[in-house]
């Protein structure tokens, strides 16, 4: 016999990050498979150090990170993980990222900016990622940094879902927190059976971040449900300030739907005090208990998750998860 035919088999393996493992947990019950034992740990100078108890050698392997507060140890993290499965002989490497960090440094606005986002993504390749799986990036271009296939899921079916149970009969606006958002708002409106479309007219300073300053509200919203759409709440300020506009035009309730709860300082002191009624999002960050509010509803995103990732795996077609949606 001149040959030796081996039996082509295929493992699914599941790997979490420790910043935010419950999610991949939850994960890997859907799929009905527990994340790989691994060890993980920080020496005293703060490097990383990463080693998975069993073999991973020939495995198709999903690395599960999010990227939440302290994101460059996250991502650092992530570096590390895939590195040691590239060494460890894993046949595939599939990096999901819930959040994609540095999201919104995808372009220079001036001279001597970097494009960080696209540095993150050369970075997971140069560590070995063969493929990323991602949900509701800041801006789609992201998808062609990478050297590689890119699943770019959407949670939109998931939030808006919820929201059409809750505010049932009732009359709804869509409406974009600012112009870049207004493509999203429409992918909204048609969801949700073709609702009025307005949008907040806002301006902001280059030199200060996470400042802004909104001018006037576009479109119908007097007597009506306004849901402000984004993909991410980070500081609070926008989609405060566009309650506070849209109030003041006669909205008879506001309320929030986003994918990414970043909530950094003093997101959760603002939306406690501004008059949006509820902040509906997704876990795809961890909420922490002094981050928890009544009004904010947190809906799982692990089952999409785990459908994205049992279709790469089985070598099916992501895009059918949303009809097609690009």
């Amino acid at each position: 016999m001149g040959s030796i035919v081996a039996e082509n088999r295929k493992s699914l393996m599941l790997f979490t990050g420790r910043g935010f493992p419950e999610l991949a947990k939850e994960i890997g019950e859907v799929l009905g498979v527990a994340p790989t034992p691994t060890d993980a740990y920080d020496f005293a100078n703060g490097e990383i150090f990463v080693r998975y108890r069993d073999s991973v050698r020939g495995s198709d392997a999903f690395v599960v990170q999010s990227v939440t507060h302290g994101v460059n140890t996250w991502v650092m993290e992530t570096l590390i993980m895939i590195d040691a499965l590239k060494r460890g002989s894993a046949k595939r490497i599939t990096v999901v990222l819930p959040f994609y960090p540095y999201s919104r440094q995808d372009k220079k606005h001036r001279g001597r900016e970097p494009i960080s986002a696209r540095l993150i993504a050369d970075l997971l390749k140069t560590a070995g990622a063969n493929r990323i799986l991602t949900v509701d990036l800041h801006t789609a271009q992201i998808q062609g940094f990478f050297d590689g296939p890119v699943d770019h899921l959407f949670a939109m079916d998931v939030l808006a879902e919820y929201v059409e149970r809750q505010y049932a009969g009732r009359p709804l606006t869509v409406v974009a927190p600012d112009s870049g958002r207004v493509r999203v708002a429409e992918r909204w409106t048609d969801r949700l059976g073709g609702c009025p479309l307005a949008f907040i007219h806002k301006t902001r300073d280059p030199l200060k971040p996470n400042q802004v300053v909104a001018n006037r509200v576009v479109g119908d919203v007097e007597g009506r449900v306004c849901l402000i759409v984004d993909d991410m709440i980070d500081t609070g300020g926008t989609i405060c300030r566009a309650a506070d506009i849209l109030k003041e035009s006669g909205a008879a309730d506001v309320i929030v739907a986003s994918t990414h709860a970043l909530l950094s300082d003093p997101a959760t002191e603002r939306l406690k005090n501004s008059p949006i009624s509820e902040v509906v999002v997704t876990n795809t960050l961890p909420l922490p208990p002094e981050k928890q509010l009544d009004k904010i509803a947190v809906l799982s995103i692990a089952p999409l998750l785990a459908r994205a990732i049992r279709e790469v795996f089985d070598d099916g077609s992501v895009t059918t998860l949303f009809g097609g949606l690009s």
